[in-house]
């Protein structure tokens, strides 16, 4: 009888160790996407109202997804990038500019990509990177295994462009944002057995304004019905250009949703659509005062579409503020990924907002800040860059100043503004002196460098290093291709006393193989070329001419304001033996036979041992 009893009690246990097993539910990975666009605003979504354009695949994230309907980045590229990147306000990341070195993150924050990756993640990013070119600032030593694009700030051709793959120097095939595309199905089609985080910061809308004719087309004597509201005068033809390339994007949104849907990969994958700053022209955004570089509300609100089928309900929203420093603590989260104490964080987890549109909202302020001018946000309230107080619940357009009724409220929000300038350590200048006459996110005027960074050369592990033109200096009668750096090239260089220099720190001493890339016209053959760095040297005289027109105009579809480009060859200059350290690398012609030297696009560098 006791036997009997021993037996019925352990068969119950086997049966409810049998049901709770079978109820128990694993948790299995979620992929993991974020598509970010390049100066696109708020307003460029026949989501939002516009109906100047047709988005109906971007929209379908918003429809079959959750919608987060005050999502703030900042007013520029870079800031946005490295604060959805690591969590932090980008001040505290040492940017202060998006170009010339000012757009890289400070090393040993770690990124969402490398939490990812330690989580058994496969990563890759396919666009623009816009947060630092040489490794370690270079997205292969930021967490993601496969890199495809360009990591300067603008690209000054979008149709099979010379682009990079992992630090090597390649071509792309056709228009750029398909082609990032491409490699972003074919990155899921290798991982799709696995968890993956692929990030698509794609180029588009920002200039040069070039698109697909099939596009243009649509736009070229399309007549606005959504038109800008304010007193500056809107370029009509920059608007129809922008939208073209929006719904060129659109386009491609559809062939990555079809894709995931014919592989079985949709249910298990969060979608994420947002832009980086606000729109790039004067144009449609939602009545928002503010465009690219302005921290009033359209210069910083983004779109926010995010789905997850099955987890985030489809068709609903959230008033919940959120920003682009609560990206990694809330996929994070939606991923299951416990993060390090050690992680600093300005951002917020917000995955319980996402996952249920009742949650209660959570009460906090996000700071937007760019060139001598900060701006907060509550969830009812921005306090602009003059102190200025507004109700963004019924007064988006920013018309009606109520800091003389609310004054406490104005106080508190400006002792929250002066503390955080404080904290992350940004200057505040004269509104005068702010008020530059720079294109908007070039530089800021209100932060400075912790301390001068070099451009490094020999990462370990790292086997190629680009110095381009645009991180530079040139000395004597060399020029700049255009004012603005990003995708320049130098020309004008007419003298053996002429030279380029780059500040550079050798990581790791050892012998690399160095590849020019240049033009030169058929009468400059024999133009000689020194580099040097301390007592290593390398020659190399150019025996083949190569004089390609400039690329560009002929596919744009108005005046731009970047450089145009080149086909520029490559020819290998030598072995040169660095050592590890500071100093100045130089490159200087020796000898010009004709009246000019080469015009020179960049440096490469492959280490060999």
């Amino acid at each position: 009888m006791k036997t009997n009893k021993h037996l019925f009690f352990f068969g119950l246990l086997v049966v409810l160790y049998s049901c709770n097993t079978q109820t128990e539910k694993v948790f299995v990975k979620p992929n993991v996407i974020i598509i970010l666009t390049d100066d696109q605003g708020w307003g460029d979504l026949s989501f939002n109202g516009n109906t100047n354009l047709s988005t109906s695949n971007i929209d379908a994230i918003a429809y079959e997804g959750a919608v987060m309907k005050n999502f703030f980045v900042q007013p520029v590229c870079s800031p946005t990038r490295a604060e959805l990147l690591t969590g932090q306000y980008f001040p505290r990341l040492g940017v202060y500019a998006t170009s010339a070195g000012g757009e890289r993150m400070d090393l040993g924050v770690p990124t969402i990509a490398e939490i990812f990756k330690n989580s058994g993640y496969q990563t890759a990013a396919y666009g623009k990177w816009h947060n630092g070119m040489q490794p370690p600032y270079h997205p292969n030593s930021r967490g993601f295994d496969d890199f495809y694009g360009f990591c300067s700030g603008h690209w000054g051709n979008y149709f099979s462009p010379m682009l990079e793959h992992n630090g090597k120097i390649t071509k792309g095939e056709g228009f750029l944002v398909d082609d990032l595309v491409n490699h972003g199905i074919d990155f899921i089609s290798e991982n799709k057995d696995e968890p993956f985080f692929l990030y698509l910061p794609l180029n588009t809308p920002h200039s040069p304004m070039q698109s697909p004719d099939q596009y243009w087309a649509k736009f070229e004597n399309k007549q606005l019905v959504k038109k800008y509201q304010g007193s500056e005068e809107e370029d009509e033809q920059f608007t129809k250009a922008a939208l073209a390339m929006v719904e060129n994007i659109d386009w491609n949104v559809g062939r990555l949703n079809t894709y995931l849907e014919e592989s079985g990969l949709q249910e298990n994958t969060i979608i994420i659509f947002m832009s980086d700053n606000g729109p790039n022209g004067w144009r449609w955004n939602g009545h928002m005062r503010g465009k690219k570089g302005s921290t009033d509300e359209g210069g910083v609100k983004s779109p926010f579409f995010i789905k997850w089928p099955k987890k985030i309900e489809a068709n609903s929203s959230s008033q919940q503020i959120m920003s682009s420093i609560d990206l990694l603590p809330t996929l994070s989260s939606l991923a299951n990924i416990s993060l390090a104490d050690s992680i600093k964080l300005d951002g917020i987890d917000l995955s319980k907002n996402l996952l249920d549109s009742e949650y209660p909202l959570k009460d906090r302020v996000v700071y937007n800040h760019w060139n001598g001018n900060t701006s907060i946000r509550t969830q009812r309230y921005r306090l602009d860059q003059e102190n200025r107080l507004y109700d963004m619940e019924v007064d988006n357009a920013q018309k009606n100043d109520i800091s003389s009724e609310l004054v406490l409220i104005k106080d508190s929000l400006v002792n929250l503004k002066t503390n955080w300038e404080n904290e992350v350590k940004v200057a505040v200048f004269a509104r005068e002196e702010s008020s530059s006459n720079l294109l908007p996110g070039e530089i800021s005027k209100s932060i400075k460098p912790k301390e001068k960074r070099l451009f490094p050369i020999g990462a370990k592990d790292f086997p190629f290093t680009q110095l381009p033109a645009r991180d530079g200096i040139a000395h004597g009668t060399i020029k700049r291709s255009n004012r603005w750096p990003n995708d320049s090239f130098y020309t004008n260089w007419t003298s053996i006393n002429d030279s380029i220099t780059w500040d550079v720190k050798i990581l790791e001493s050892g012998t690399f193989e160095v590849f020019l890339y240049y033009t030169c016209k058929v009468e400059d053959v024999g133009t000689e070329l020194e580099l040097t760095f301390k007592t290593s040297k390398i020659t190399r005289k150019i025996i083949e001419a190569h004089d390609p027109p400039l690329i560009g105009k002929e596919k744009d579809r108005l005046p731009r304001i970047e450089s145009y480009v080149k086909d520029f060859t490559k020819v290998k200059m030598g072995n040169i033996k660095l050592d590890k350290g500071s100093g100045t690398l130089i490159l200087k012609t020796i000898n010009i036979p004709g009246n000019h030297s080469i015009d020179f696009r960049l440096l490469n560098f492959k280490r060999i041992n």
